[in-house]
């Protein structure tokens, strides 16, 4: 039987996560708990229901969830839209299999490795100018060892142009192996300061060294979102490139902290710890004003 492992998106035509114009596949699981994760539905390597109120036909006109849940974790409020225990939820998902607005739906559904790379295929004209290919971002790719080698293997073999978005936290191993069969590594470095990384994340920063190392000639985007409260100083950000000065094949891009991701949050019964924090104008103006000098193909250094 094929591999398969759980993907929650499929993404055409990106422009922004490696080369040219790309196919992104993104993984359920990340072994980081980032206070500012703009993809909350990736971090749980199971799959989960997310749930969209204002969708809900409400109780007047349908009880299906309701009425197929064994766990009794779905109830319905004063208003009529209905609302999910997600303590008692067990994760069966067959609310999701009867909601016909699809209030509920699945987070996470199991691909095969041939499946993900039809689909590239199908988009290969999209490919052929400007090293276009196929991404596998996350949540964390290189926690579906067997699976993530095998699809890059095969990649290959169909001559697709690979890269991974990767957050650094992972066996080294596992990133040694992935890395023979990669054109492109995309990298976080959220932060050099590894206490600070680790009260944020939940998880040290590490491996970006031994990679550079070991594949001195691969091509590394290192990018770091720049977020509010964690590394949005000078100081900081200069640190990072510091780090980096003298690795070769290294871009670097800072990526301003945004809140697109908040309302995802509350369709998965979760608490948005960033709050009400944002960017400074000086730091928005910071970052773009680097962008202007050096865009995204440069390492610069204050």
């Amino acid at each position: 039987m094929e591999q398969s492992a759980l993907v929650f998106n499929i993404q055409n035509y990106s422009l922004h996560d490696g080369p040219g114009i790309r196919t992104i596949v993104f993984l359920k699981g990340c072994p980081l708990r980032c206070r500012w994760c703009c993809n909350p539905e990736s971090q749980d390597v199971r799959a989960e229901i997310s749930y969209v109120e204002q969708k809900c036909i409400g109780k007047t006109e349908c009880t299906f969830c309701q009425n197929i849940c064994g766990e009794n974790a779905i109830k319905f409020e004063a208003s009529g839209k209905a609302f999910i225990e997600r303590s008692k939820c067990s994760r069966c998902l067959a609310c999701a299999g009867v909601c016909p607005s699809k209030a509920i739906k699945v987070e996470g559904k199991a691909k095969s490795i041939s499946s993900i790379l039809n689909q590239v295929e199908r988009e290969s004209a999209f490919y052929r100018h400007g090293s276009g290919g196929l991404t596998i971002s996350g949540g964390e790719p290189l926690i579906h060892r067997d699976w993530l080698l095998s699809l890059l293997k095969e990649a290959k073999r169909r001559r697709i142009h690979t890269a991974i978005e990767t957050c650094g936290y992972a066996d080294y191993g596992v990133m040694k192996e992935a890395a023979k069969y990669l054109d492109v590594i995309l990298f976080d470095i959220k932060s050099i300061n590894e206490e600070k990384h680790i009260e944020y994340t939940g998880k040290s920063n590490q491996n970006f060294q031994r990679l550079c190392e070991d594949f001195p000639d691969l091509q590394k985007w290192v990018r770091t979102p720049v977020i509010p409260g964690f590394n949005d100083t000078l100081k900081e950000l200069n640190e990072i490139q510091i780090f980096l000065k003298g690795k070769t094949n290294v871009t670097y891009e800072m990526l301003p902290y945004h809140r697109f991701g908040e309302g995802k949050y509350k369709m998965l019964g979760l608490n948005y710890e960033m709050g009400s924090q944002i960017l400074s104008d000086e730091m928005k103006n910071y970052i773009e004003n680097q962008k202007k000098i050096g865009g995204k193909n440069n390492v610069k250094f204050e």
